[in-house]
This record gives C-alpha cells, structure tokens and sequence, in this order.
C-alpha cells in the first residue's frame, strides 16, 4: 500500500513532537505507580508528607498549622513548607477515601504540565528545536523518578515553570489573565517549596530589556512583589512563629559563613549532585559541558540569555550555601536547577548534527531510566510494613503513644499510624531514653526487628514476629 507524502510526514514528525514523549513518559512512570512509600529512596520525606495529609483527613483541616505524627508529646504542628501538596491529596483522599499514593499521581500530573509549559517557554523565547531537546532532556533527568514521588519538590518547580510562563505572555500581550496566572502558579510553587524561588529570580532580566515597555515591567514588578512578600510572610514570619511556639521544625538554615563551611567540607557529594544526580546521566553531563562550550563560544549574540541564566544560578548557589550540608547529602535539592542544566545541555543538541543528537539523546534516555527505575519496585523485605498498621490495632490503644526505633524517619510511625516518638536503635537503648519518654506518656514501644534484636528490661512483650515486636512499657512507678 502507497502512503500519501503528507501521511509519512505526520508519522515522522510525531516522533518530534513533544507531546507524544509526555505521553509516553507519563505512561512509563504509571508503572507501580500505586505503590506505597516504600521504596528505599526517600521513604521518610514521602512519609512525612502523607503523614500532614492524613491529618488534615481526621483532624482539623487548617493549611496554617500543619500536623505530623512524630513530635512525641508536642502538639505535632510543624514549622515547614506551605502543605497546598498535602492539602491536595486531603482534597483526593476526602473524595475516594485514603489511599498511600495519591501524591504521586497528583505530582505526576502537575509535573508532566509542567515540563509541557517548559517546551511553550523555551519555544517562545527562542525556538521549537531547543525547546524539543530542553523539554525531553528535563523529562529524562531527575524529574524522571522524583516526578512520581510524594514529595513537593518537582511539583513546586513545575508550578513556578508555569507561572514563569504566564509572566512572559504578560509581557508579551500585557493582556490581564497571564498577570493573574503568573501570580497565581509562581506564589503557590515557591510556597510549596522555597528553593524554586531561585527560577523565579530569571524576571531580573526584564529591568534590563529595552523591548518590555516600562509600565509592563513596573506592573509585572509590583505583582511579583506581592508574591515575593507573601512567600516572605509565611518561611520568615510564620514559620519561626509555628517553631517557637510549638517546638517542632523540619529544616536549619545556616549562616552564610556556617553553610559555606559545610558545603565546602562535602564537596565530592556537592559536584556529584551536579555530575550525575542532575540528569541521572554521565552522558548528559557531558552534553551539558558541551552547551557550556558553545553557550561561550557564542556569547556575543548570546549576552541577554546568558545574563538570565546567570541570575538564577548565583542565587540558586546563595540557596545552596544557606542549606549547608543538607544540599550535598540529599539529591532532591538539585531539582530546580535542572532546567537551566537542560536547556544548557539542549544547546549543544542545537549545534550539532540532528542525527547525532538523536543517537546521543536515545543513550541519555536509557542510561538515565535504567539509573532510576528501581524507585518503581518495592523491595519483597519492606512489605511487612504494609500490615503495621493492623497489628498495632490489636494491642495498641489509637490514643496511646509509643517509641519507635525507625531512626529519625517517620516511616514506621506512619505506617503505624500513631503519635509519639521515633529514633535510632541506639539512642533508645542509651541511658534512660525510654524512662524519659514514659514520663512524657509513651506507653509501648514498637521494635523494628530488622535494625537489630529486641531489647530487655523495657516492660512486657505483647507481640511479636520476624520483623516486629511490640512491647507494653513499664509504668513511671514501675520505673
């Protein structure tokens, strides 16, 4: 059978078209996508997460003081990000009932979207080739496994990409709508996760152009004001204020001069969150050292994009020494600068030869997935934690208290689904942690037989398998 010139074409250029790879990616990562969080990445951050959402379910649903289960005595209200993330799947939970993964759909939704609105931005700015390249690469990178994960980070980002947009069409149109979605998506994300303020810092570049007329900028100025300032309200007044009054926070800023201390001292996990994290991929890397040469070489016609992408990354680097040692040990901290190292990486696929990169971009793909797929499979030794929470009903009071030995995570508290306190196994077991703890009302203590063999002499056991035992307490006067 002859087909029609304007059929092949249409079959050749859907492999060009980014919605398709979307799509397909989409449906790839749809894969265990029910799964609880389980997965040896991460676990304890996704926990937490579900953890302020179930909350919202069974308590009081209040965005201005979200509650997590592992504060032991305390109220449990948190100084943290702004919970829209959680409060979304409070919104999915009230409708279908709880259910461990809906974060991930949710985050894989929004962030798919987001990548979408990424390729409409690079496509306005400059053209629909690196557009292509910079969206499929993004799609590919760390956001490929952190995309499907209960977790804010990607989701955030995502937010701000859209609002970023929205910004550029006010811009460009100076039409109301775009103002109020550029306020909207760009307040939310870095709300939900600070970090992608770093992105939002690119509108430095609009005092500097000669073609936005003067009143687009101020407007657009004065708007991204306000949002600034309610991101300021909420991470440099409330959330101290949550701290101070309830005594529970969930990150440390440093100093600037502590924070480069710490940075520089880890150096080899800072670079490698650069080197590979970023992409999941050393072939992408060297790609993205290949933008870098030929961003340089082409500096002169390049002066305006270069200055924007230099905006971003020295604030994204004031981010990182204010982290200190909590950006090189975690690898989800890179998230938001991904985009700038993919359009970076995008322009040598520009400059190079279409089959070439073609070929080069299929080898990133698979490198980067085979490097992430295992967050898509739960490992047969961790699904004993599913039933926690069914054992715990039969010997566990809901109101009492208990001490779990899950290390600071939360995980097997939430999986338990009760208050009171986790910490390692060796803290538990030191000096009179326990007795301390029941005076502030523990009443069990739940042992994770996997980290290590019960100890003796803390009350009566009441239960226990191959994986866990759950010991009554000794009461104060018993102590």
């Amino acid at each position: 059978m002859n087909l029609k010139p304007s059929s092949f074409r249409y079959k050749i250029s859907i492999w060009l078209d980014i919605r398709f790879w979307l799509l397909f990616f989409f449906v790839i990562r749809l894969f265990g996508i029910t799964n609880a969080p389980l997965e040896m990445g991460h676990n304890w951050r996704q926990s937490l997460t579900n953890m302020v959402a179930r909350n919202f379910l069974e308590g009081r649903v209040n965005l201005f003081y979200p509650v997590i289960d592992i504060a032991g005595e305390k109220t449990g209200i948190i100084g943290t990000e702004f919970p829209f993330f959680n409060y979304l799947i409070y919104m999915v939970s009230s409708v279908f009932g709880y259910a461990h993964w809906y974060g991930r759909g949710i985050n894989l939704v929004v962030t798919t979207i987001g990548v979408y609105y990424f390729y409409k931005l690079i496509k306005s700015l400059f053209n629909e080739r690196l557009a292509f390249f910079s969206a499929f690469i993004l799609c590919v990178s760390v956001w490929f496994g952190f995309g499907r994960k209960m977790m804010p980070d990607t989701f955030s980002v995502a937010l701000v990409i859209i609002g970023i947009y929205y910004g550029y069409r006010y811009l460009a149109e100076a039409k109301p709508v775009p103002l109020i979605g550029f306020f909207v998506f760009c307040t939310l994300g870095i709300l939900c996760k600070i970090p992608a303020l770093s992105l939002f810092s690119i509108f430095g570049i609009v005092a500097f152009s000669k073609s936005v007329p003067i009143k687009r900028t101020i407007l657009l100025y004065s708007v991204g004001t306000v949002s600034f300032a309610i991101v300021s309200l909420w991470y440099f007044y409330w959330v101290p204020h949550l701290v101070s009054t309830y005594d529970f926070e969930l990150y440390f800023p440093r100093s600037f001069s502590q924070g480069l201390k710490e940075v520089l001292d880890l150096w080899p996990q800072l670079i490698e969150k650069f080197y590979f994290v970023a992409f999941s991929s050393f072939i992408a890397f060297a790609t993205f050292l290949g933008g870098v040469f030929y961003l340089v070489r082409d500096r002169k016609k390049l002066k305006m994009p270069l200055f924007a992408l230099g905006i971003v990354s020295v604030v994204f680097v004031l981010f990182i020494i204010k982290t200190g040692l909590v950006f090189p040990l975690h690898s989800y901290y890179v998230v938001p600068f991904v985009p700038v190292m993919a359009l970076v990486a995008a322009y040598f696929f520009t400059c190079i030869k279409s089959r070439y990169a073609y070929m080069i971009l299929a080898l990133i793909t698979i490198e980067s997935i085979a490097n992430q797929h295992d967050d898509m499979l739960l490992k047969e030794s961790e699904m004993y934690k599913l039933g926690l929470e069914d054992i715990v009903d039969k010997y566990v009071p809901k109101e009492d208290m208990i001490i779990v030995n899950g290390t600071p995570s939360p995980q097997l508290m939430y999986f338990a689904h009760r208050k009171g306190w986790t910490e390692d196994s060796e803290v538990i077991q030191e000096g009179n942690y326990v007795k301390e703890q029941v005076q502030k009302g523990a009443k069990y203590l739940l042992w994770d037989l996997v980290k290590g063999d019960l100890p003796a002499a803390y009350g009566k056991t009441v239960y226990t398998d191959e994986n866990i035992a759950i010991v009554k307490l000794h009461s104060i006067n018993e102590h």
